[in-house]
């Protein structure tokens, strides 16, 4: 698949085994779902929750271990953000352009770059709209 803004062709990312072996895994699926819970009420992103269970409780895949993803754990019991995580990553990306850019009004390379950002974001909020994870009437402003 070709990059957006960048006119060559992307590689792909990682991709995790096919046969993970979860055999030293301690922890049952309910305990987990309980984690995911408990870190999502504390408002961790579904990604930061991923990298807590495998870099601190040992924890490779909750999909493979609970039959769901981290992302479905937290929209089961409700505790789902108002934005996405990526649109929120990208509106808060520019929102950090914007102010370094009233203080540095000739930065014309990231002036080009928060146009970008911001064609990502009205791209992504016209999916989430379509598909109704966000409101029809959000922007950005």
């Amino acid at each position: 698949m070709a990059r957006i803004h960048a006119r060559v062709k992307g590689k792909s990312g990682s991709s995790k085994p096919v046969n993970a072996d979860m055999s030293f895994v301690t922890f049952k699926p309910k305990e987990v779902e309980a984690l995911v819970i408990g870190f999502a009420k504390d408002d961790m992103k579904p990604s930061l929750i991923g990298m807590t269970l495998r870099d601190s409780y040992g924890i490779p895949d909750v999909k493979k271990l609970t039959g769901k993803s981290v992302s479905k754990i937290i929209e089961e019991n409700k505790l789902t953000a108002n934005l996405p995580e990526d649109l929120q990553a990208l509106v808060e990306k520019a929102h950090k352009l914007k102010k370094h850019l009233e203080f540095n009004t000739r930065d014309k390379h990231n002036n080009r770059g928060l146009h970008l950002i911001e064609s990502k974001i009205g791209r992504l909020s016209k999916y989430y709209k379509k598909t109704g994870r966000i409101a029809s009437n959000w922007s950005m402003k």
